[in-house]
């Protein structure tokens, strides 16, 4: 992993030290929520492992690495010990911000599946899950990922519980789901991460997500906060406009079928592990509207619209309803777009190198702890490499020119 690091001007000696301080800071924010010296070492080593070569970061492996006899102490850490999964993820939640911060930030709303066999772990069911492309036995978890221009990580994350087991107190019971916790759609539990974050003020200025989350409570808290998104939307989502230069109003497919091919820019995405990401984009103002409508602590005029992505090899069509301050350019709507692309990324790297999807818990808290250490991980990782990528290279001090004798070769009067 240190070689991933080493992109901008920190030497191989730079980054180790630099990675080293940041776990000794890691550990020394997580302290405080153990009461016992041997929980929280339990806990260090288990960074430490998470931040290791290993490729499984299952319990035996851990111990193994962390040198233990068994994985009783990594169990219990997860299960049986006495801490708040919440304030740790309220700790990596700060120190993202205080290390990749930026007011024009973007919050990403994404999910991903962890697979599971039995029905035992909390909130398995058989469901549809992006990571293996169909319905299958698992997990999903609804995850926040901060993206700035000085790096990316996770801030917040949620369990999905589907109605089978809301509805079954036995089995939540069972699982140690907490009393008092219900049934949550996905965007309500997207509309509450933004409302921790706005809460923790947190500074960004857009939230970007895919159909899932594209209508309903999150728009609202959005516009109340005063803070702009780019939210996917089913190509039957019905589109109106009123006070614009142009008269739309059907479902989304119907609106893009009918655009004028001067209609259509090409613009990149971001860039993607294949380079740029071109794709062919329409933007479609539907309505003018006052912040003050929304009770928002921003003013000034704000735009709702439709922006339409059409994929260059197959013509493939997406949908996103917009919301932004009035003239806000295509450009920052794309890009603001193309900021999904990170949380996909981060989902990746959590699952290949710090092991999301490795926990073997069964319980809630088991759950929620696993995560909110994978996130801290992940976001030293992040803070790292900005602050690598951010060193100065230190000069090589040239050495002087030695003349040559006269009468004597370039060669003869080298030194050896």
């Amino acid at each position: 992993m240190i070689q991933d690091m080493m992109i901008g001007g920190a030497s191989v000696e730079d980054t180790l030290a630099l990675w080293a301080a940041s776990l000794r800071d890691a550990k020394r924010r997580m302290r405080p929520l153990f009461t016992q010296e041997r929980v929280a070492a339990s806990a260090g080593r288990f960074l430490d492992v998470l931040l290791g070569n290993e490729p499984r970061k299952t319990g035996w492996m851990r111990a193994e690495a962390a040198g233990d006899d068994g994985p009783w102490r990594q169990q219990a850490l997860l299960g049986r010990g006495r801490w708040d999964a919440d304030a740790l993820r309220d700790i990596v939640r700060d120190y993202v911000i205080e290390h990749l911060g930026d007011d024009d930030a973007v919050l990403v709303i994404d999910e991903t599946g962890f697979l599971k066999q039995g029905k035992a772990s909390c909130g398995v069911g058989r469901q549809y899950t992006g990571s293996a492309g169909k319905i299958t036995n698992c997990q999903i978890g609804v995850f926040a990922a901060y993206v700035s221009t000085k790096g990316h990580a996770f801030i917040d994350r949620a369990l999905y519980l589907p109605k089978a087991w809301t509805s079954d107190p036995a089995r939540m019971k069972a699982a140690y789901v907490p009393v008092g916790v219900t049934f949550a759609t996905k965007p309500a539990q997207a509309a509450s991460m933004v409302t921790r974050a706005l809460a923790a003020d947190v500074p960004f200025a857009w939230v970007a997500a895919d159909s899932v989350y594209g209508v309903g409570e999150i728009e609202m808290t959005l516009r109340r906060a005063g803070k702009g998104y780019v939210l996917g939307v089913n190509a039957n989502h019905r589109f109106n406009s009123w006070s614009s230069d142009i008269a739309i109003a059907g479902e989304a497919q119907e609106i893009a079928k009918d655009l004028p091919t001067g209609f259509w820019t090409r613009l990149s995405a971001g860039h993607g592990t294949k380079g740029e990401r071109f794709y062919d984009w329409a933007y479609c103002p539907l309505a003018d509207l006052d912040a003050k409508e929304y009770d928002a602590p921003v003013c000034g005029v704000w735009t709702r619209g439709l922006l339409i992505r059409r994929s260059i090899a197959d013509g493939e069509l997406a949908y996103f309803t917009t919301w932004c301050p009035k003239d806000t350019a295509i450009e920052t709507l794309v890009r603001v777009e193309g900021t999904r692309w990170r949380i996909e990324e981060s989902f990746e790297t959590a699952k290949n190198e710090f092991g999301l999807d490795h926990n073997e818990t069964r319980s809630w808290h088991g759950w929620h702890r696993h995560v909110s250490l994978v996130m801290l991980a992940c976001a030293m990782m992040g803070a790292v490499r900005y602050q690598a990528n951010a060193m100065t290279p230190k000069k090589t001090p040239s050495k002087p020119r030695q003349s040559s004798s006269a009468g004597r070769s370039r060669k003869s009067g080298a030194s050896p």
